[in-house]
């Protein structure tokens, strides 16, 4: 059985194929890119051209992200974000136990998970500032590659502002006082930092599993690791979700069979 799992993110659509419950193939395409070249509308659902995507012998599909309801029903099973991204992680990590703290393009998710089953979970999708797109203007402000900016973690700049527009401006301002690219791109980092804290709080636990982009971020990693005994990263952070849908998809069909 060959299972094809699509995440269907904000800014970049996620696939991955499975088969014989083996991860062989993922591949990413910008979100406008995807809707534009790779599909075709019918009574107001999307119905993804499998061909133009070169994939063949699909048996099923789960989707997740943002256009999940929207997808051609008769071929894929919608499943909420959360979900996926548990399954991704029970899939590359076999971990049963551990908090996810999954960072977006546009939002954060955090999910406290015991012997493989979501008890709790908290969202932040309403501000910016606690997501990838934050970092990636802050970058673009700062004109520094993304990963480079990622590393730096020591001694930053206080950065005040709680709003992602607000603080380009003080950032701006930082830097026309002359303060250290270093200082400055530590400072971007700690106050994300700053932000995502809050929604863990309420999680306690000695495990915590990063995914989504933000994962390959270092400093946040390592301010994180002040507060959780192991820091996990898949593999794949990125692909996470669009693998737990694999992985979803291939107990479904166990259950078939």
């Amino acid at each position: 059985m060959r299972t094809l799992g699509i995440d269907l993110g904000s800014r970049e659509v996620k696939l991955a194929i499975m088969e014989n419950n083996q991860i062989y193939d993922t591949f990413k395409i910008s979100t406008i890119s995807f809707y534009k070249n790779y599909c075709s509308y019918k009574d107001t659902k999307i119905q993804v051209d499998l061909n133009k995507l070169n994939l063949t012998y699909i048996n099923n599909g789960i989707s997740t992200g943002y256009g999940r309801n929207n997808t051609n029903l008769s071929l894929f099973k919608p499943i909420n974000e959360i979900k996926a991204h548990v399954y991704g992680v029970m899939y590359q990590t076999k971990l049963k136990d551990f908090i996810l703290l999954d960072i977006g393009g546009q939002d954060v998710k955090v999910a406290k998970v015991e012997d493989g089953f979501i008890k709790d979970l908290e969202l932040n999708e309403k501000c910016a500032a606690s997501s990838g797109r934050y970092l990636e203007n802050m970058a673009n402000v700062l004109e520094i590659p993304l990963d480079r900016m990622n590393s730096f973690y020591e001694n930053p700049v206080k950065l005040n502002s709680t709003c992602a527009v607000f603080s380009e401006s003080e950032l701006i301002g930082k830097i026309a006082e002359g303060t250290t690219i270093e200082r400055l791109c530590a400072g971007v980092n700690y106050s994300m930092y700053n932000k995502i804290k809050p929604l863990l709080t309420k999680f306690p636990a000695k495990t915590l599993v990063l995914t989504g982009g933000v994962a390959n971020n270092y400093a946040i990693r390592k301010y994180l690791s002040n507060d959780y005994e192991n820091i996990v990263v898949p593999n794949s952070p990125q692909f996470n979700g669009a693998i737990g849908c694999c992985y979803y998809g291939s107990k479904l069909n166990l259950e078939k069979a």
